[in-house]
């Protein structure tokens, strides 16, 4: 698999935001790219199914068509912790079976941005987490900084973990989710010192803001990524 994984400092940091811009910054190269959704919980109910809207966000800005299901493989009703909602379900959230539906999704030649649920270390089977999935696919990761009060700390420790496993920390982006943190810019610049990856994009507070409103801010992360990442 060729691509990326997003990953984040917290749950509600922007990884769905960073996740679909990208997407879409890549898809106005000419690139062949889908967005995916591993595990998704919170979801309503449609004629369709259910449907997340993070998933949905990853469908609408790709420019490979695929199939609800192959996006979002498994899509649970209640917002919790995916393993808690998998568990009343009696869905198995484990990398055997995860790691080959999202490989087999992806057409040849294509880019996957691959976006994780909460943070790094999200529960999914006994045993293992979302991160054990990332080292499955073997892709690089791309860490989302929800710039707030205890980022430093959750980043420089998310990336110390991306590190244990072996995976290369591509880069991070920095999210303003608070527009009135106290020395944001600073924090921001001790994290420019201290993580082991450049800083691809920083994205200004825009609540709600579509991926074409974050496009023109990622159009240089996916540059810094050589048009696409390895695989």
């Amino acid at each position: 698999m060729r691509g990326i994984f997003i990953t984040g400092t917290d749950t509600g940091v922007g990884k769905t935001r960073v996740a679909a811009g990208l997407v879409a910054a890549w898809a106005e190269t000419g690139a062949a790219v889908c967005g995916l959704k591993p595990v998704a919980a919170g979801a309503e109910e449609t004629p369709e199914g259910l449907r997340n809207d993070d998933a949905e966000a990853l469908r609408a800005a790709s420019s490979v068509d695929l199939p609800y299901e192959m996006v979002n493989p498994v899509c649970l009703a209640p917002a919790m912790a995916p393993h808690l909602a998998a568990a009343e379900a009696g869905v198995d959230l484990s990398t055997a079976t995860l790691a080959p539906r999202l490989e087999a999704a992806v057409p040849d030649g294509a880019i996957a941005v691959v976006e994780g649920a909460g943070g790094w270390l999200v529960p999914t089977a006994p045993g293992e987490t979302l991160a054990d999935l990332a080292v499955a696919l073997g892709l690089p990761v791309v860490l989302v900084v929800g710039l707030r009060l205890g980022c430093l700390n959750h980043a420089l420790l998310t990336a110390e973990s991306i590190a244990a496993r072996g995976l290369p920390l591509a880069g991070w982006i920095a999210n303003h989710i608070e527009p009135d943190m106290a020395a944001a810019a600073a924090n921001r610049d001790t994290l420019v010192e201290r993580l082991p990856a450049p800083l691809l994009a920083e994205l200004p507070h825009v609540p709600n803001a579509a991926p074409p409103e974050v496009v023109e801010s990622l159009r240089g992360a996916v540059s810094r990524l050589h048009g696409g990442p390895p695989g």
